[in-house]
C-alpha cells in the first residue's frame, strides 16, 4: 500500500492505514487497532469492522452500522415492501373489479341452469326482479336477452302442447267413426277374401292411430300434472292387450303366449303400460311372419320375444327415432317405439331392445320406479 495515498472517508465509514512499526492514529479506536486481520461484528459498539493486512502496514475500515440498517432499508426493504403492496393493491383492485363482473353472470348461469326446458322460470329475470348487483351495464342486457328467450320457449312450448292435445281430441272422433263401421262391416259374412284383409288393414291402423293419440295426450299434459294413478297388476295389462293384438296374427303361423314368473303391481296410471305394451306387440305381430311371440312378466319388468325377421346393429341404433321404419313396405307412420321410449322416460319405465338379424328381437319394459 502507498502510505501517502489519500484515505476514503464517507458518511458511513472511515478508514486508517498504520504502516508498520508505528502507533496507531489517536483518532482510531483503540479496540480497533488491537483486532486481527479479518471481518469482525462489533454490534454492541454498532461498528462493522474489516480490517486488512498490505505491503508496509495494516489498513482498517470501520463502518457504521446503524447508517448502513438505514441504508439497506431505505434502498432494499422499502422498495421491495412498497411493490409488494402495489402488488396487493393491484390484485385486490382487479379481485373486485372482476368479481364485481363475473358475480352477476354466475348468477345468471344459476338461474338458466334451473330451468325446466318444458316450463322455464322466466319470472327470475323479470326486469323488475334482478338483484341490485346486476347493474345496468351487459350482465342486465344479457338478463333482458335471457327473458326474452324463455318467454319464447315458453310461447313455442304451450303451442306444441295445445297443438297435440287439441289436434288429438279431434281426430277420436273420426276414429271412432272408423271403428265401429269397421266393426260393423266385420259381422257381415258377404265380404270377399280382399275386402276381409282390407278390413283388417283398417281395423289395425285405427288401432294404431289409438294408441298413438293416446300417447300423444299423455305426453302433452303438464310435467307435473300426471294420468290418474292406480294400483293394478300388470298381469291384466298383459290379457287386454294380448286380447287386442290377436286379430293381426290371422292367418298366421304364429304362437302367441304369456309366462307368468311373477304377479308384480303397480301404482301408476296403467293407460301408460296399455300404450307401451300394446306398441310392443303390435311391432312383434307385424314383424313376425311365423314361429311363436312369448310375453314374460317378471317381478320388475315386462318383456316381448318374438322369431320375426330382427334388425342390425344400424337398425337397433335407429329403432328409437321418430318416423324411422327400416322396412318401408310395412304399415305405420314409424311413431310406435318413439313414442315408446318417450313415456319411458317420463314415466321412469326404460324400454330396452336387443335384436339379432333373422332370429327375432326382445323389448323389455323395467319398472324402474
Amino acid at each position: 500500500m502507498d502510505a501517502t495515498y489519500s484515505l476514503p472517508h464517507g458518511r458511513n465509514f472511515k478508514s486508517w492505514f498504520v504502516p508498520d512499526g508505528q502507533a496507531a492514529p489517536a483518532n482510531l479506536p483503540a479496540n480497533v487497532a488491537r483486532l486481527p486481520v479479518g471481518h469482525h461484528d462489533l454490534r454492541d459498539r454498532d461498528m462493522q469492522v474489516r480490517v486488512a493486512r498490505g505491503d508496509g502496514g495494516t489498513l482498517f475500515i470501520v463502518y457504521d452500522q446503524e447508517r448502513i440498517d438505514r441504508l439497506m432499508y431505505a434502498y432494499a426493504v422499502l422498495p421491495v415492501a412498497l411493490g409488494l403492496g402495489a402488488v396487493f393493491a393491484v390484485s385486490l383492485l382487479s379481485y373486485r373489479v372482476s368479481k364485481r363482473l363475473v358475480t352477476p353472470v354466475n348468477w345468471l348461469a344459476r338461474e338458466v341452469a334451473a330451468w325446466d326446458p318444458r316450463q322455464p322460470n322466466i319470472d327470475a329475470l323479470a326486469p323488475h326482479r334482478l338483484p341490485p348487483d346486476i347493474g345496468s351495464g351487459e350482465a342486465r342486457q344479457l338478463a333482458k336477452a335471457l327473458h326474452t328467450l324463455g318467454e319464447r320457449v315458453e310461447a313455442f312450448v304451450a303451442r306444441e302442447r295445445n297443438f297435440t292435445r287439441d289436434a288429438s281430441h279431434e281426430l277420436r272422433t273420426p276414429l271412432t267413426v272408423i271403428r265401429v263401421a269397421a266393426d260393423l262391416l266385420e259381422a257381415e259374412r258377404e265380404l270377399s277374401p280382399r275386402g276381409e284383409r282390407s278390413l283388417r288393414r283398417i281395423q289395425r291402423s285405427s288401432r294404431d292411430m289409438e294408441q298413438v293419440i293416446d300417447a300423444f295426450l299423455i305426453l302433452a299434459r303438464e310435467a307435473d300434472i300426471e294420468p290418474q294413478a292406480e294400483h293394478f297388476a300388470v298381469s291384466d295389462i298383459v290379457a287386454e292387450e294380448v286380447d287386442k293384438v290377436q286379430p293381426l296374427l290371422e292367418g298366421k303361423p304364429v304362437a302367441l303366449h304369456v309366462v307368468k314368473d311373477a304377479e308384480p303391481e303397480l301404482h301408476a296410471p296403467s293407460r301408460v303400460l296399455s300404450v307401451m305394451l300394446g306398441n310392443l306387440l303390435s311391432n312383434a305381430c307385424q314383424y313376425t311372419d311365423q314361429g311363436d311371440i312369448e310375453v314374460r312378466i317378471q317381478q320388475d319388468r315386462v318383456s316381448v320375444r318374438d322369431t320375426g325377421i330382427g334388425m342390425s346393429r344400424e337398425t337397433l341404433q335407429r329403432a328409437f327415432d321418430p318416423f324411422y321404419r327400416a322396412d318401408q313396405d310395412t304399415g305405420g307412420m314409424g311413431l310406435g317405439l318413439s313414442v315408446v321410449r318417450r313415456l319411458g322416460e317420463r314415466f321412469g319405465w326404460p324400454v330396452v331392445l336387443e335384436s339379432v338379424p333373422g332370429s327375432g328381437t326382445l323389448a323389455t319394459i323395467q319398472f324402474v320406479r
